[in-house]
């Protein structure tokens, strides 16, 4: 058994010093891809911190846990990690302020999911929202249906913004609560304005069956025009 407070095992065990150039090469490495993994997973998940903040945390918390585990982990290996990745996000932050492109590839970018009532079917499919939590997200803002939302926005900390119609404005849109939304069906049982589930698509349907004429998926759910309660 290794004696206690062994102060050269504590500090960089059976190591040499050069190992310290290779813990720097594995730093960067693991950096980049930490970057490259959660910039494709999609900002939810990494919800109110930048995918660039949480590489950092998740970098920091890696680098600080193994030393306190792990006896052939040395601490000066962890301290040089510790060193590379504020260097990094120095050296990142600084070319993210200075060149436009370089921040939008590191953070992303603002997306407009809703527009004047209706899903932007690029953007949502690209971000990866599961409609269920996205509905849950906007009833927070007491939202009955999507007719009352002008715009909304998923920002790059994976925050929804929403910006609301005037209640003059307010026209029919798919509704998202819960008990009128399981109410959808690809059979339109009378004539009325009907939302397609799909994009938000507003139409006036007859009995029967209808294909959406922006999406062209065929499920409906009855739409409704009621002004939000602030």
């Amino acid at each position: 058994m290794n004696d206690i407070f062994d102060w050269e095992r504590l500090l960089i065990n059976d190591h040499p010093f050069e190992f310290l150039f290779e813990v720097v090469f594995r730093s960067v490495v693991m950096f980049i891809i930490l970057l490259i993994t959660l910039r494709f997973t999609g900002k939810r998940g990494v919800k109110q911190l930048s995918i660039f903040e949480t590489v950092i945390i998740i970098a920091l918390g890696s680098a600080a846990g193994d030393p306190m585990f792990y006896e052939d982990v040395g601490i000066i290996p962890a301290i040089t990690v510790f060193t590379v990745i504020i260097l990094l996000y120095r050296f990142v932050t600084m070319l993210a302020g200075k060149f436009k492109w370089f921040e939008k590839l590191i953070e992303g970018k603002t997306e407009c999911i809703i527009e004047d009532g209706e899903f932007s079917i690029g953007a949502f499919a690209k971000e990866g929202l599961a409609q269920d939590e996205f509905f849950s997200e906007l009833r927070v803002y007491s939202i009955e249906h999507l007719g009352q939302i002008k715009n909304a926005y998923l920002e790059t900390s994976g925050e929804v913004s929403v910006f609301f119609q005037a209640d003059e404005d307010v026209k029919f849109g798919l509704p998202i609560l819960p008990q009128l939304f399981e109410l959808k069906s690809k059979n339109i049982p009378i004539h009325g304005t009907y939302a397609c589930t799909f994009c938000g698509n507003i139409q006036e349907l007859s009995k029967g069956k209808a294909n959406c004429d922006r999406c062209n998926k065929e499920e409906w759910v009855k739409a409704i025009n009621t002004i939000r309660i602030k």
